[in-house]
């Protein structure tokens, strides 16, 4: 889905992630969606911040594959001069910097790719649980 470059469509698109889980037999509050509201807020607030072109939105891909036990999470934007990598560790009383390095610890992997025509592509996998790959017979994606 196509979100507006804003903080309120980093929020949509993590409620959007969220209900997504829910259709798929993936409750609200439960340690899989939980994970994946958090990289989905980060992944979205980092391109709503730092992917930002005037007149552009941002992009929500999600992808779960109950045959391979994971879930994929794409976020696009049009800003390609970057790529995401962990920065240097902030200071303590920095107010921002971690969110990559939370991507890191709790996506089994991630990595950015260049997008075509214009952009990048953030994007991140987490494994399962057993009990949710065993639930959904069949691959959801769309939002």
């Amino acid at each position: 889905m196509q979100f507006s470059s804003t903080p309120r469509g980093a929020h949509l698109a993590r409620h959007l992630a969220l209900d997504h889980l829910a259709a798929g037999g993936r409750p609200r509050c439960s340690d899989t969606s939980d994970t994946v509201a958090l990289l989905v807020a980060e992944l979205a607030a980092n391109a709503v911040r730092h992917g930002l072109t005037p007149g552009r939105d941002f992009h929500l891909r999600l992808n779960i594959d109950p045959t391979t036990a994971t879930t994929r999470i794409e976020v696009s934007d049009a800003c390609g001069e970057r790529s995401a990598r962990l920065a240097e560790t902030p200071s303590p009383e920095a107010e921002s910097g971690r969110g990559l390095r939370l991507v890191d610890i709790l996506a089994t992997c991630w990595g950015s790719v260049a997008r075509h025509p214009i952009g990048k592509t953030v994007w991140c996998e987490i494994d399962l649980p057993q009990e949710c790959a065993a639930a959904s017979p069949r691959p959801t994606s769309g939002t």
